[in-house]
Formats: structure tokens, sequence, C-alpha cells
């Protein structure tokens, strides 16, 4: 923890605490949200209020607001079946510097996780290229009985009436992931742009729309999940529907969007940045 704020604080990068609960829930399909009930409410509004998946939205607004480039070290909390790599509760960095572009802020993750953890060959490559070269496979051409076809024929797995996307997660997941990081650092860029989450779109060199995200892999691990930040409000509002039309569309009850997010994104205008979350409980795990 020392060395994290050593490498923030030695470029002016101030450190924020965020409340860990909120009014609002993540709205990411793939997330399932603490819901903490209030006994004491007299009203429905504050009726209960939600752990954070992360403090993405608090930080947000806190940048709204003028704080300039910040980092926090905190607790986020998901619905997730324990394992080896999932707690419920962990410990995670999240970090957003302002002015930077999307190769600037992979190459400040790369730099902090170097200072962690030492040097290594770097690995960049897009999420196109790393499913044609692992699986022979194009993610933007193939359709949904394709993807199907192809996770059944490489994990063993009881379900058959679900969109691409999952699909893909799977095969991502389970086919990839494991492969990456092995005696490097592995950066997978340019993801489909119905993965943007909150990322800004883009243009890649083939001339394909991609999200402006990326995520750092260590012997096999996901470290680091990072974006070009989306700025716009009236898209992230779409996004947020959107995510709710996934959900009811997979079956899962759908959210009420962040309204506190959007009313700061709208009013104050969230500045022109870059961020990543990054696990600390897995980073230590590798250091050992």
């Amino acid at each position: 923890m020392r060395a994290i704020r050593s490498f923030f604080d030695a470029q002016a990068v101030t450190e924020v605490t965020t409340p860990q609960m909120g009014a609002y829930p993540a709205s990411d399909p793939q997330l399932c949200n603490f819901r903490v009930d209030n006994p004491l409410a007299v009203s429905d509004k504050a009726a209960h209020f939600y752990l954070q998946t992360s403090p993405e939205s608090a930080m947000k607004q806190l940048l709204a607001r003028g704080s300039g480039s910040i980092y926090q070290l905190c607790q986020a909390f998901r619905v997730d079946p324990p394992g080896a790599l999932h707690a419920m509760e962990f410990t995670l960095l999240e970090w957003y510097r302002l002015g930077f572009d999307f190769d600037e802020i992979i190459s400040d993750t790369l730099s902090l996780v170097a200072t962690l953890l030492g040097d290594r060959k770097v690995e960049v490559i897009s999420y196109f290229d790393i499913f044609l070269r692992e699986l022979s496979l194009d993610p933007l051409l193939a359709g949904k009985n394709e993807l199907r076809d192809a996770a059944k024929r490489r994990v063993d797995v009881d379900m058959d009436d679900v969109d691409e996307q999952i699909w893909l997660d799977l095969l991502f997941s389970h086919c990839i992931a494991p492969q990456l990081g092995q005696g490097c650092y592995t950066v997978i860029r340019d993801f489909p742009p119905q993965q943007a989450a909150m990322a800004e779109l883009a243009i890649d060199a083939k001339g394909n729309q991609v999200a402006a995200r990326f995520e750092l892999f260590i012997e096999g691990v996901e470290i680091a999940n990072g974006y070009k930040e989306l700025i716009d409000w009236r898209e992230q509002q779409r996004r947020f529907e959107q995510d709710n039309k996934t959900r009811q569309a997979r079956g899962i009850a759908p959210v009420e969007i962040d309204k506190g997010l959007l009313a700061s994104m709208r009013e104050h205008g969230l500045p022109a940045c870059a961020g990543v979350a990054l696990g600390v409980d897995r980073l230590l795990m590798l250091a050992q």
C-alpha cells in the first residue's frame, strides 16, 4: 500500500476517500449488488442503500467538481460465488488522470505494476486479434450460433439460449484469459463497442469501431481494467438504459439508474480523463 501511495504522491495525484454506500446500484448486467436496508428510514428514498461495486460514480462526481487527478484505495463489494480469484469483499485501487489519452493510461498502469512487481516483457494485443490468434474466430463477424458452437466444443457448459456477449465472455474467460500474461504483462485493448461500459468509442487501425477499454493480465489473472472515460452524459444515460434492457432480456431485475452521476456530468461536465480499477488482492497474490 505504501508503494502504491508513493507512486501517485510523487506525481501529485490526490488521494481521496468516498462513501462505501451509495443510493444507486451498479447497472452492469454482470454485477450483482449488495443492498443495505435502512431500519430507520422514514421515506422510500432512504429505505435502502448499496455497497459499492467500485468507487467509480463517487470519484467521477469529484472529478466533475474540479478535484483534479485522483486515486483511492478502498473496499469493494460484489455478490459473487467465492473462489481463488473472487471474494465478496476485496481491496480495489481506482484512479483517474485528467488529460490522459488511451495509450497514456495503459502506459501509466504498466508503470505502476512494474514498480510493484518488477519489469517484464509487455505484450499489447487487441481483443479481436487475440480471438483470431487463440481461437481462429472473428468476434466481430461471428454470429450467436457460431459462438455457441465454438464454446461448447471447448467448455463443458449447460446453456443454449443466451446472447452473443455471454458466449464471448465465456470463450474469453475460459479459453483465452488463462493463456495471457505468462512470463510477461499482457494488455488486451480495443474491446467490442457492446462491451464499452463507461468507455469512449474509437476507431482502430483497421477502421473498426471499438471501445477505448483495456484489461491487464498477469499469469492468466485479470489485474486491471481501464478506460478512456466517457464524458457525454446523454450517451452515459443511454448506456444505463441499455444495461437495464440487457438485464431484462437475461431475466435479471432492472435497477434504478445513477441519477447522481448523470446530474454531475450534466451540470458540471466530466473533464477529459482516463481511469483504471486494479485488484489489489490479486496483485498481492502474484507478488508472493
